[in-house]
């Protein structure tokens, strides 16, 4: 089997690639891989004429994805992960490809739900989630015009974290290290996470089942930490104290609307914004039940953690080619 990895310079896909050695595989990014450069080209998937697949292709798996909380302008968001999509699937007829798994996102559920499933009505709360709603209709649309030679899998990852990612979670996991992090809110919001490792092997295992129709998959490791308990997790691993003291939510929001402002008039990006303190505050917990009833994931959610703490925090390791995930 051939397949090609539409974004697979990043974070997922370069762990995705280096799984995957029992196959043709190939990459088309924006970005050269630090890690796969001899079998990557530089594409920009929102532009058609970019795109082309080798005649033995038999499946793409698209993961390029503008998904940072604070892309500007937003109609970046639509141009690459629509409009993007569209250009990828328009691709996939001309070579005659049939087969594509799509990392979606649970951001298209929105914020503050309970523990969705996969039958839960979108209602995403900012563009990148509309975004990947929108893309997911495309994906849609072009099954149903064959759906018997077709195949479609859409993988909604909630946050994932793992070594050499440099996204929310790690921030987070730096300042609970630092012995400086205080709580905003009750701590007590529940928030489902997804480590890298069990990521790429449930893509890897959807690859490897080869079943043509329709699914849709949450992905998220259990069981769901809340905020205590994540920072209480993180402090037996590194064997620190943190002040336990916290902010009230209202307090927090004031400082991120604050910060939104000085974003604005400096025109700079700031490591606090209202979106990312309400995101922090909000219990993001979702069902992967659908997943896990077939798929047994190779690491624990608190393995994972603890392999990024210990990468990242106590024995560093070529840290010096990172990955930006959000």
């Amino acid at each position: 089997m051939s397949i090609c990895i539409v974004g697979g310079s990043g974070f997922v896909g370069s762990r995705l690639i280096s799984i995957l050695k029992n196959f043709k595989v190939y990459n088309l990014d924006k970005r050269k891989s630090n890690f796969h450069n001899s079998i990557s080209s530089i594409v920009d998937i929102r532009v058609e004429t970019d795109i082309n697949f080798s005649s033995d292709t038999n499946l793409v798996v698209l993961l390029a994805a503008e998904h940072r909380d604070d892309v500007s302008p937003s109609s970046l968001y639509y141009d690459v992960n629509v409009q993007g999509t569209k250009n990828v699937l328009t691709a996939m007829d001309k070579h005659g490809v049939k087969n594509i798994i799509f990392t979606s996102s649970v951001a298209i559920y929105g914020l503050d739900k309970i523990n969705p499933d996969e039958n839960h009505k979108p209602d995403p709360f900012n563009h990148y989630g509309k975004s990947k709603h929108e893309a997911e209709l495309v994906i849609n649309e072009w099954f149903n015009q064959n759906p018997k030679e077709k195949s479609v899998t859409i993988i909604r990852p909630t946050v994932i974290f793992g070594e050499r990612n440099r996204g929310n979670v790690y921030n987070l996991f730096k300042q609970v290290c630092s012995g400086k992090f205080l709580m905003i809110g009750n701590g007590l919001n529940k928030k489902s996470m997804a480590y890298i490792g069990n990521v790429v092997a449930f893509i890897k295992f959807k690859i490897e089942e080869k079943e043509l129709g329709y699914q849709v998959f949450n992905y998220a490791d259990k069981p769901d930490f809340n905020m205590n308990e994540l920072v209480t997790s993180i402090e037996h691993k590194m064997k620190i104290k943190v002040p336990k003291v916290s902010i009230p939510f209202w307090l927090g929001m004031t400082c991120g609307y604050f910060f939104d402002t000085l974003s604005f008039l400096s025109k700079n990006k700031l490591f606090l914004s209202s979106v990312r303190i309400k995101k922090f505050c909000a219990t993001t917990q979702f069902n992967s039940m659908k997943a896990h009833n077939f798929f047994e994931a190779p690491y624990t959610l608190k393995e994972g953690l603890n392999k990024t703490l210990e990468n990242e925090f106590n024995n560093q390791k070529d840290n010096d080619i990172l990955f930006y995930s959000e």
